[in-house]
């Protein structure tokens, strides 16, 4: 069995995958939070295995937890291990190959999943100052497990790294140049695993060559982006030097005049700080309506209220600003789909986001967009020239996927025959 392990670390927690990378099936996961408060908090989930092929996981079940105090992440990864050996897989009968790292920026350093050593964790460190919030959780997770896991590869594969393709003319700020370029401030885009799984498996589902589609790829969660890609590479995504650019959030601004943070702080006295947590953190839907979640909005809606009405406007606006932008940047669009927890799970987002782009080939098939049915489904109509999709993502498979091309690279032949290939 080749398996992998995927780690996702913050500062504070860290979430985690056994992949059986023959079925790409996963047989356990976690969540270790809490870490270096009074009390911790681990979960564990194994998968059940069918009587047909005992060595296909069927479903994830057996969810254990416990509560204790976790002082860092090396005391988070021994409660990790001490959740497989009491309750399996057992690591010993399904060794890691390698563990693979999910690692927020990679800056113009990384634009491939890399093999760790020390030079490039040194390098992800120091790309902490492009994102403070994320990278240095990351590096904490490199070490520990590291320690945890020696003498097998640690692969980083990074959010940024898709987007590595963009052009210049895409990801350059207009300011002068001898201020951003000693401080590398340029756009790098978000969620690149994600629009990378997504759109090879929009290809795949729909069999044709990636290199010949021109896509658009709406990862809507909580955190927000779109990415236009043109033959599987990114050409131009929302997010920018940090994931605030862009699309209205749960929490996020998203897109607004610079010149509103000079207001902010000369007229309301506010700190840099202040100003951070403002838009971060008390802005998008938060700010708007007094709720993150699309299902909360659509319900205030639903019931009348003017606040959440306004907000889901200003989301959906800002969707449709960003089709037609991407729209002229390819000149045309074959395939738009939809991922992550609100573009798979709401029909009201992607119905209204959609609504005004008929004169690009897009007919939505309102029976289609309303059925709640799993998996890659077409929700356009048959005559539409521009096909619909939602997509379910899945970033940890895509991180392991990438984490084997470097630990374990396949031949050309079994390359050829992968279902999604990576590039």
């Amino acid at each position: 069995m080749s398996v992998v392990l995927v780690i996702n670390s913050g500062s504070s927690s860290f979430k985690y995958q056994l992949i059986d990378m023959v079925h790409e099936q996963v047989l356990a996961q976690g969540l270790v939070e809490r870490i270096g408060q009074e009390r911790g908090h681990a979960t564990h989930t194994v998968a059940s295995f069918g009587e047909a092929d005992a060595a296909a996981p069927t479903a994830l079940d057996a969810t254990t937890a416990r509560d204790l105090p976790i002082a860092d992440h090396t005391a988070g990864f021994q409660v990790m291990l001490d959740a497989f050996a009491d309750h399996g897989p057992s690591l010993i009968r399904h060794p890691p190959l390698a563990v693979g790292h999910r690692v927020v920026h990679g800056g113009a350093r990384f634009f491939e999943p890399t093999l760790i050593t020390p030079l490039v964790e040194i390098n992800i460190e120091d790309l902490s100052a492009l994102a403070p919030l994320h990278n240095p959780g990351a590096v904490q997770g490199i070490r520990a497990a590291t320690a945890a896991f020696g003498g097998i590869p640690h692969v980083a594969v990074f959010d940024t790294a898709f987007h590595q393709t963009m052009p210049a003319a895409a990801y350059t700020y207009a300011i002068e140049r001898s201020v951003t370029e000693p401080l590398r401030i340029r756009k790098y885009g978000f969620h690149g695993t994600s629009h990378k799984f997504v759109s090879e498996a929009a290809a795949a589902f729909l069999g044709r060559p990636l290199g010949e589609l021109r896509q658009i790829v709406f990862h809507l969660g909580n955190g927000a982006s779109v990415a236009a890609i043109d033959g599987g590479r990114s050409v131009d995504t929302s997010m920018g030097l940090t994931p605030l650019e862009g699309l209205v959030m749960g929490t996020r601004s998203g897109d607004i005049d610079p010149a509103v943070v000079f207001q902010l702080m000369r007229r309301a006295d506010m700190s840099v700080a202040d100003v951070d947590d403002l838009l971060n953190r008390r802005s998008g839907l938060q700010g708007l309506a007094g709720v993150t979640d699309m299902r909360d909005l659509l319900a205030a809606v639903d019931a009348g209220e003017p606040a959440a009405r306004l907000a889901f406007d200003v989301y959906v606006h800002r969707l449709r600003a960003y089709a037609g932008s991407y729209l002229a940047q390819l000149g045309g669009v074959d395939v738009i789909s939809f991922t992550a927890g609100v573009g798979e799970n709401s029909a009201p987002v992607r119905a209204a986001a959609l609504q005004t782009l008929g004169f690009a080939g897009v007919e939505l098939d309102p029976g289609r967009n309303a059925d709640r049915g799993r998996g890659i489904r077409v929700i356009s109509t048959d005559a539409s020239p521009v096909t619909v999709l939602v997509v379910p993502t899945d970033e940890e498979l895509e991180i392991a996927r990438q984490t084997l091309t470097v630990a374990a690279p396949r031949s050309p032949r079994d390359a050829a025959q992968r279902p999604h290939p990576v590039g």
